[in-house]
């Protein structure tokens, strides 16, 4: 007997996997192994096996793991700036929405961008990177701006107020072994305590200006 040709009217056809979404899973999953292996030890068959795909669709959207990793990254540095946007007149509440994305909101996001930095070259920097280089001068615009208006201590350099504020908002993100102890020994084990503590030292050095 010939098969039918005929369909039922009330199935509908699986709508195909779109280019999109392929593309929006390679990355989610090359996120996540960048962040737990860094660039050297990432591997492109278990990106490809998290995102349900194939290594060679991988190497279809992205030429190869660097490039991969270069897109991860600016997208990442990008989305952290648009969470912790800086007011100059108050640094302290900036060292704490940081405080919030790198330790609380997104962990992984911290070790991701410090694989980069230690297994990067200047010759292998990001093609984003003047990107990332116009949003760190735009903030140290910001901060200049701020000394002129009188809101911030000319003292200071404005790139030395960034670097310091950036550290001081990222320790315990960096120094995950020293927060481990803190949650024995600390007289306040939370981090509510641990961000108060920061944004206190924030601002002892850059005062919130009452407006």
């Amino acid at each position: 007997m010939p098969r039918s040709t005929s369909t039922d009217s009330t199935s509908e056809p699986a709508a195909p996997d779109s280019a999109d979404s392929t593309r929006e899973r390679i990355v989610a999953a090359a996120t996540d192994e960048f962040a737990r292996h860094g660039i050297a030890g990432a591997r492109v068959d278990r990106i490809a096996k998290q995102a349900n795909t194939s290594k060679e669709r991988v190497y279809a959207y992205f030429r190869g793991k660097e490039a991969l990793y270069a897109h991860v990254s600016l997208r990442e540095l990008i989305r952290v700036a648009e969470a912790t946007r800086m007011d100059p007149a108050d640094l302290p509440g900036y060292a704490g929405r940081m405080f919030d994305h790198f330790t609380v909101t997104r962990p992984d996001h911290h070790r991701l961008v410090t694989w980069g930095r230690l297994e990067l070259t200047d010759t292998d920097a990001p093609s984003g990177a003047d990107t990332i280089r116009e949003t760190v001068a735009r903030k140290i615009d910001q901060l200049r701006e701020a000394q002129r208006a009188g809101q911030l201590d000319p003292e200071w350099d404005p790139v030395d107020v960034l670097a310091l504020v950036n550290q001081i908002a990222t320790t315990w993100a960096a120094q995950t072994e020293i927060g481990a102890v803190a949650a024995e020994q600390a007289a306040d084990p939370s981090l509510a305590a641990r961000r108060a503590a920061l944004v206190a030292a924030v601002e002892r050095l850059f005062p919130r200006v009452t407006r």
